[in-house]
């Protein structure tokens, strides 16, 4: 059986893992088997810029933390190599730098997640991972509402030099 001390260790570890947990926008939790440690080097630095944490955590640990937060419905992903994704501020970016990654590893896999305190499988991360960012969305309605706006110009021009052409 384990000491003492190191079953107070763990605890302090669920009960931190699970604080970040419940104030985090995006848990997300990825099979990370087959990259090496320059791809993983890299991801880290990636997932970092995007102000998210990742972290190779014991599914256990995982577990019993999510479960703190009241999820258990992830418990049959926390199976065989599992890597933790949090994100406190926006999820978005984070979430895009792991589906980039995953995209271009064959092995590297979303398992599912937790996207504002809702379970989220795996599809659905994904899914919502190819959309455009916020900023992409309102460059594409401003570039749209500007073009409306240019067409009602050039239309207004045209009758104006029709009015004086006929006078």
């Amino acid at each position: 059986m384990a000491s003492e001390k190191i079953l107070k260790q763990k605890e302090e570890e669920v009960k931190k893992l699970a604080e970040k947990m419940k104030d985090a926008s995006l848990v997300l939790l990825v099979d990370y088997r087959g990259i090496n440690v320059a791809d993983v080097t890299s991801l880290r630095k990636s997932v970092r810029e995007t102000k998210a944490e990742y972290a190779v955590i014991k599914n256990n640990i995982t577990r019993r933390a999510l479960e703190a937060c009241g999820i258990t419905e992830l418990d049959n992903v926390l199976e065989g190599p599992t890597a933790v994704i949090i994100a406190q501020e926006e999820y978005l970016p984070a979430l895009k730098a792991i589906y980039k990654f995953a995209k271009e590893n064959d092995f590297y896999k979303i398992k599912g997640g937790v996207l504002e305190g809702k379970v989220s499988s795996t599809e659905e991360l994904n899914a919502l991972a190819v959309l455009p960012s916020r900023e992409e969305l309102i460059a594409k309605l401003a570039g749209c509402l500007l073009a409306n706006v240019s067409k009602l110009a050039a239309t207004l021009d045209a009758v104006r030099v029709k009015k004086e052409s006929e006078q």
